[in-house]
């Protein structure tokens, strides 16, 4: 499970292990807004700045959030258990990126 103190602090150590944890995704592109730390650790071949792009990653995000309440602490659905919370998050992602119905009944 990911920490959000991880992401929610824009330091640039904390910038150096987000990329860490990234780095096992072979990721070939970055966009990003213009906060400094993207600048100093990101290679320019690699790393594109403006809103065309973030927008897109952003609405791809809102969906999941939209859809899975547990992600908001101020509703009744919130998940204390990290793998409840992994789980159906995982789930969601099977469906959405891998067109995995985890609706559909097993065949035997």
């Amino acid at each position: 499970m990911c920490d959000y103190r991880l992401i929610c602090s824009h330091k640039d150590e904390v910038f150096k292990k987000l990329k860490a944890l990234l780095q096992a995704f072979n990721i070939t592109r970055y966009y990003t807004d213009d906060w400094g730390a993207y600048e100093r650790h990101l290679d320019t071949a690699k790393h594109q700045v403006g809103k065309r792009n973030t927008q897109k990653i952003e609405r791809k995000n809102l969906n999941p959030r939209t859809w899975i309440k547990r992600l908001t602490r101020k509703t009744i659905c919130f998940s204390k258990s990290a793998l409840m919370h992994d789980t159906v998050i995982g789930l969601l992602i099977n469906k959405l990126e891998f067109s995995v119905d985890i609706h559909a009944k097993l065949q035997v």
